[in-house]
């Protein structure tokens, strides 16, 4: 069965994709003289790991297959998984009803292979010595739509913490951690202010948050 197939069984990896190395053969279904590519895309928070497997991968079987890893996030991944245009897709979180509509649509089949948890981290400046923890409530506060022009200062927050300007750093609406995060603080999956610094990046989030201190 060729890669082109439609009907090719595809592979889904939620959270830290520990098992690629193993699967990756896998991938390239049928004679390897007419699979010579491997593209995984999806969520950041797998990337770092899916990178260096990939490596480990070409290292230990060079000339099987050239191995591309790009982060989109986890929906974009899954459209571009479920359109026929990768071979895996990293995932943060299950892969939802419309996405499934959409791989049936395109004639893709799938198997889900969960094979870790990840957990979510909220984090401020190291020169911040104003807040060394938050409630969900607090969170709930600061990120939820109704937040948007409106909620821009510390002391609006908690009335004990400084009058200074609340800079937020977060995930993008593709991203997995975008949908849990929201779910979990909001209430509700995607409900999100939109005024702030958005990336499927982890790095970028990392470099504003670590050079954005309110004076």
């Amino acid at each position: 069965m060729s890669k082109s197939d439609k009907n090719s069984v595809k592979m889904v990896f939620s959270a830290l994709s520990i098992l690629i190395i193993s699967l990756l053969p896998a991938c390239s279904i049928g004679d390897s003289s007419a699979n010579k590519s491997i593209k995984i895309d999806g969520s950041s928070t797998v990337y770092p790991i899916t990178q260096a497997v990939a490596e480990k991968f070409k290292s230990s079987q060079p000339g099987t297959a050239e191995v591309s890893v790009k982060f989109s996030g986890t929906s974009g991944g899954f459209r571009e998984f479920c359109e026929g245009k990768t071979d895996i897709s990293n995932a943060s979180r299950p892969i939802q009803a419309d996405e499934m509509s959409l791989c049936n649509r395109y004639g893709v089949r799938y198997i889900e292979l969960p094979v870790a948890f990840d957990a979510l981290t909220v984090v401020v400046n190291q020169e911040n010595n104003w807040i060394d923890s938050i409630t969900l409530e607090e969170l709930k506060k600061m990120w939820e739509p109704a937040a948007e022009g409106k909620i821009t200062n510390w002391n609006q927050i908690r009335p004990e913490l400084p009058n200074k300007p609340l800079n937020l750093f977060g995930a993008g609406q593709d991203s997995g951690t975008f949908d849990y995060f929201t779910e979990a603080v909001v209430g509700k999956s995607g409900a999100s202010r939109k005024d702030y610094v958005a990336s499927e990046d982890d790095n970028t989030l990392v470099q504003g948050v670590s050079r954005t201190l309110a004076n």
